[in-house]
């Protein structure tokens, strides 16, 4: 067994690994009798997208936006919770077949924030789930193409035809030459309309990767 780093044996001194639903000490972020609570919930879902007015072929899921899973993600998103990313892949990477499925994948890429919105938050919470996912399954992360230019109203406050509006002209594709013929998957945290994904996907399909997958933690 590999000692563990200093710096990360110092952290753990100062903020202690603690289970992200109960708050009970635990070196996983995630105690059992919580684990045991989410997997009644959890559905693992694989949809295969029929609409042909969108650019991803599969949807992947864990959750429905209710319960448990959804004060954990207002928790992470909005309350200044970064670490409840460690709770939320150390659940996901346990189911084998989901595992398996991420793996087949040859590049992970998160729904990316505005600048300004970073500033506020300190962080992108599907960039701190990607990049963990991505390094657990071991493909390729990805922050180097996608990017949003323009700071726009949060889709969680609009219907359906406003966010389809609203999310036109947000995100711009660099370096698409690294995206060529690969099998891209999208993270974002929560799928709702799917406005934003769906619009993600367009963009990232001007690269003419293989294959464009869309992976959420919950859906609404």
């Amino acid at each position: 067994m590999r000692p563990m780093p200093l710096v990360s044996f110092l952290l753990n001194l100062i903020y202690p690994p603690t289970c992200g639903i109960c708050g009970k000490l635990n070196p996983n972020f995630l105690c059992h009798k919580c684990e045991k609570q989410l997997e009644i919930q959890a559905k693992f879902a694989i949809e295969e997208n029929q609409n042909r007015n969108y650019y991803f072929q599969e949807h992947l899921y864990i959750f429905e936006y209710q319960g448990m899973i959804r004060k954990v993600i207002l928790n992470y998103k909005f309350k200044d919770q970064s670490y409840l990313y460690k709770t939320i892949v150390n659940f996901l990477l346990k189911n084998e077949k989901f595992f398996e499925i991420l793996k087949s994948y040859d590049t992970m890429i998160p729904v990316p924030i505005s600048q300004k919105r970073r500033k506020e938050r300190g962080y992108n919470q599907s960039e701190l789930i990607a990049k963990e996912i991505a390094k657990r399954v071991g493909i390729h992360y990805n922050n180097q193409c996608l990017f949003k230019t323009k700071n726009i109203i949060e889709q969680s406050k609009l219907n359906k035809e406003e966010r389809q509006k609203n999310i036109q002209g947000v995100y711009e594709l660099h370096n698409e030459k690294l995206l060529q013929h690969k099998k891209i998957l999208l993270l974002d945290d929560i799928y709702t309309t799917g406005s934003t994904v769906n619009e993600c996907s367009r963009i990232l399909s001007k690269a003419k990767p293989k294959k464009i997958g869309v992976f959420t933690i919950a859906k609404d």
